[in-house]
């Protein structure tokens, strides 16, 4: 099976591109075999519509909180919120979003999903520092047009999976809080050179068959994911995993509770399945 991590970017380009992984999973082991830079959205669209059988990890929310949803009048399911909010151009997004924390209070501007409580991830509505508001803007509606089975929303083309990952949590398995990236030069430090690289290291030592159940194999691109300062092409092998985890639990509805909520989504990852599966 193709395995895929898609380390995402609301603004792509030469200098800041999607990270994409491409992996083989075969015989209890998941192995590097490319890293893609996608440029541009096309790209990007052209790698969630791939023809063949794959699964893919992408490291954006793929939905917005219950609470933020029904508050703003947007549609009940996610397929048709999502289609909203393609309607609106990015200002206009931006501005639904300015709009709604204005007059509300303190602590109750930017809502968490479930899963983000769980993954202590940050609000899908946030904007600035880390704008997975935009991400979630520029990526949820392109999955709706893409082929593929998104899960836990649409259903696509039988072999092509698309799994919400989020690669801080294989990270923290590995190293804690630590801080191993950054986009910014001056801040690109020795010190996360090393922390990214007890990542690398972490990732084909017992942990992952521990935690994920399979083995990593990175081959020649170990020193290419230590090296990259952004830390960008390690979360794309981190999302490949956490999707090929997914893929493994196909049977267990892919690791994804049951009654899972379908306007907010999941992310896949042992930490989250359900007690006694």
């Amino acid at each position: 099976m193709i395995i895929k991590g898609i380390d995402f970017t609301s603004s792509p380009s030469r200098k800041k591109p999607i990270t994409c992984a491409i992996c083989s999973f075969e015989d209890s082991a998941l192995t590097l075999q490319e890293i893609k830079f996608l440029t541009d959205f096309s790209l990007f669209e052209s790698e969630i519509s791939s023809s063949g059988e794959w699964v893919a990890g992408l490291d954006f929310p793929f939905g917005q909180s219950r609470k933020f949803v029904e508050n703003i009048g947007w549609p009940n399911k996610w397929e048709d919120y999502i289609k909203v909010v393609s309607s609106l151009s990015r200002d206009e997004f931006i501005s639904t979003l300015e709009n709604y924390k204005k007059d509300r209070k303190v602590g109750d501007k930017e809502h968490r999903r479930h899963i983000d409580v769980l993954a202590k991830s940050i609000s899908p509505q946030k904007l600035y520092g880390v704008p997975v508001g935009k991400m979630f803007y520029e990526g949820a509606k392109r999955l709706i047009n893409s082929p593929a089975t998104v899960i836990p929303f649409q259903e696509g083309v039988s072999g092509r999976i698309i799994f919400e990952a989020y690669p801080a949590i294989i990270a923290r398995k590995c190293v804690g809080k630590n801080s191993y990236k950054s986009d910014t030069k001056s801040q690109q430090t020795k010190e996360l050179e090393l922390t990214r690289k007890n990542i690398v290291d972490s990732l084909q030592s017992n942990l992952i068959l521990e935690e994920y159940g399979f083995n990593v194999v990175l081959g020649e691109h170990y020193e290419s994911m230590a090296s990259d300062a952004t830390g960008d092409t390690l979360d794309a092998v981190l999302c490949s995993i956490q999707a090929a985890w997914g893929y493994l639990n196909k049977d267990n509805n892919y690791g994804v509770p049951k009654n899972v909520n379908l306007v907010e989504g999941w992310i896949v990852d042992p930490m989250f399945l359900e007690p006694g599966k």
